[in-house]
């Protein structure tokens, strides 16, 4: 074989080597390529959080996404509390109960959910929650197998629907990273948070109630509602809760995207601070509450979607009472003052000479409650009184710790699981956990304790009203409007995705991409 000959055989083996590298390559790759992508979505919520710990954090986060889960469950149609975790439960005198708890449940680290670790978990809730341990009011709880007994400290005939709260969610309180990463046994586990921006999650393939649809799923937060809509028109985000409600007819015109404006159980409310002396006379709350212009509020800041409150609770419900008409407007407002000692003199409104000035709070998560506080500020205005406002981050740490407000605009859940005592124990009992007006009103604690013991939803129903009312009379809060829940989301993508009523139940195992 001469040299020329050796040389071209040489180069036509590199060649041939090369060629099968290449080859070797694009085989590689092309499943890749053509492989199914991993199933995912992103969801925007309108609250920040900086702690997943679920039985403290006021968003939520842990059971929204799908993270942790409680003993009992709210449909939201029937508005029934339902088995969720514990399979059943049972009580013959309404403060000695029985909890048969599900056999099959695995927490995400692979240790079995049982008795035991329900009552660590639940002690655990009530020991670094004041508001979950007046709410639920246990005495005691003993665990044998998969069997709960829990003794409560007075007759309490609703107690299964104070487990529907997300702050008595189910975790391994063995595993204590619980800001960071709570062991739950929801569909997801966490793989990555990261405070006040998101948290990753992973399907948790030994879940209870079947394997997630979705692979992976991130839950984000931005309290911008504006940023929450250019985010779902840009793909940022898949499900946007509460985008803006004047880009509403932008995001309905997109292709492939769908919006829902449904009913719920929140009220908007003008929150009273009774240690604020002006305050502590029934005439000024009822003049704050006679310049409140509900229905404009509705078509001008909510386009609609909302309903014109009366009280706390929706029309809709049982126990919503007919309430008695009231004056309303500058005129009523102006004789309220009047009868409280109050005289308007070169434009200010005063009492022995002293201005009437009141501080009133509202945040920006909820992006129609600074709206709202300026409406307010503009009609005081019109009387001479001057509301001053501030800003806030965090409503319920800002007014428990601090005092030295007057109002504050504050949106709340009033009938989350279907029943008026949650609401009216938690706002307006000297132990409740909202009761950021500082009621001690021994009449109406008289009564809710009276609706803590009642049995039937009849009963239960006439005395929720008969409280209702008593309270509009003493106009203890000012209550706004009912907002509807809005979400916007890519329909095209995006399949099973089901509004709930009660904002508790977002991030499902039932949830999918298509």
């Amino acid at each position: 074989m001469t040299k020329r000959t050796r040389t071209r055989t040489r180069s036509s083996l590199l060649a041939l080597i090369l060629l099968s590298v290449l080859m070797l390559t694009a085989c590689a790759s092309e499943p890749a390529g053509h492989a199914e992508p991993k199933k995912s979505v992103n969801l925007l919520f309108n609250f920040a959080t900086s702690s997943l710990d679920p039985n403290v954090d006021s968003s939520y986060v842990s059971l929204r996404a799908g993270i942790t889960e409680t003993l009992s469950h709210l449909n939201d149609e029937s508005l029934e509390i339902e088995p969720w975790l514990a399979e059943s439960w049972d009580s013959k005198d309404g403060q000695n109960w029985t909890f048969q708890l599900r056999d099959d449940v695995m927490f995400h680290n692979g240790n079995k959910m049982d008795a035991a670790a329900v009552k660590a978990s639940l002690e655990r809730a009530m020991t670094d929650s004041v508001a979950i341990q007046n709410a639920l009011r246990i005495e005691s709880i003993d665990a044998s197998g998969h069997t709960l007994t829990i003794k409560t400290t007075v007759p309490f005939p609703e107690f299964p629907s104070e487990l529907v709260h997300p702050n008595t969610s189910i975790i391994d309180v063995t595993e204590t990273d619980y800001i960071n990463k709570p062991i739950g046994t929801g569909p997801f586990a966490v793989s990555a948070f990261t405070p006040g921006a998101s948290v990753d999650l992973i399907r948790y393939d030994g879940y209870w109630n079947g394997p997630a649809k979705l692979a992976a799923a991130r839950f984000s937060f931005n309290e911008d509602a504006n940023a929450r809509s250019l985010a779902l028109q840009s793909g940022d985000a898949d499900i946007v809760f509460r985008p803006a409600v004047e880009t509403l007819d932008t995001l309905k015109a997109l292709s492939g995207v769908t919006v829902d404006s449904t009913s719920t159980f929140r009220v908007h409310q003008i929150t009273m601070n009774l240690d604020r002396k002006p305050l502590q006379d029934v005439h000024v709350r009822k003049a704050i509450d006679a310049l409140i212009d509900r229905q404009a509020i509705v078509d001008t800041i909510l386009y609609g979607h909302a309903e014109a409150a009366k009280g706390p609770f929706p029309s809709s419900f049982s126990f919503a009472p007919e309430y008695a008409g009231k004056q309303s407007g500058l005129d009523a407002a102006r004789s309220y003052l009047r009868e409280a000692g109050y005289m308007e003199a070169d434009g200010v409104m005063q009492k022995n000479g002293e201005p009437l000035v009141l501080k009133l709070l509202t945040y920006s998560s909820r992006a129609d409650l600074p709206l709202i506080a300026q409406i307010m500020q503009s009609d005081a205005g019109k009387l001479g009184i001057d509301v001053q406002i501030e800003q806030i981050e965090k409503p319920e740490e800002y007014m428990a710790a601090n005092r030295d407000w007057d109002l504050a605009t504050y949106s709340n859940l009033t009938a989350p699981r279907g029943d008026a005592g949650y609401y009216l124990n938690a706002t307006f009992h000297p132990k409740g956990a909202l009761n950021f007006s500082g009621v001690q009103d021994a009449a109406l604690t008289a009564l809710i304790d009276m609706l803590n013991g009642a049995i039937g939803q009849q009963a239960r129903s006439e005395l929720a009203e008969q409280i209702a009312v008593y309270v509009d009379e003493q106009a203890y809060n000012s209550f706004v409007l009912h907002p509807n829940t809005l979400v916007a989301y890519k329909s095209d993508k995006v399949a099973n995705w089901v509004t709930s009523r009660s904002e508790y139940y977002m991030l499902t195992n039932e949830l999918d991409v298509k």
